[in-house]
């Protein structure tokens, strides 16, 4: 993935309904969310909800389809997968990144002790 693209997709990403809209659009899975559901879900109005989207659509980062007379979201996860692999494409100068949970870094628990 190229970085513009990539950076469309974070710019996308950066705002509060955005993310938290293509965040319950992952949870939901292939299936995806009416887009009625998705606005009741994160408390905002329809038209909000448009305009969300279609940032996020135009960033290539949800799909919509119809069923009936509904319109569907869903994450488009492959997207998504090169967003993430270009993230960490380069992760521990090349070594073989630790297992989750591994983490050497002192936790905030230990640090206020």
């Amino acid at each position: 993935m190229d970085t513009a693209k990539v950076v469309k997709a974070l710019a996308a990403l950066a705002q509060e309904h955005r993310l938290a809209a293509f965040r319950l659009l992952v949870q939901a899975g292939p299936d995806g969310l009416a887009a009625g559901a998705l606005a009741e879900a994160l408390g905002i109005k329809p038209s909000a909800l448009s305009f969300h989207i279609t940032q996020l659509a135009y960033a290539g980062l949800v799909t919509q389809r119809r069923s009936g007379r509904w319109v569907i979201y869903a994450a488009d996860y492959g997207v998504m997968d090169q967003v993430m692999g270009f993230l960490t494409e380069n992760c521990c100068a090349g070594a073989a990144c630790a297992p989750a949970g591994t983490c050497t870094a002192e936790t905030s628990s230990e640090r206020n002790d």
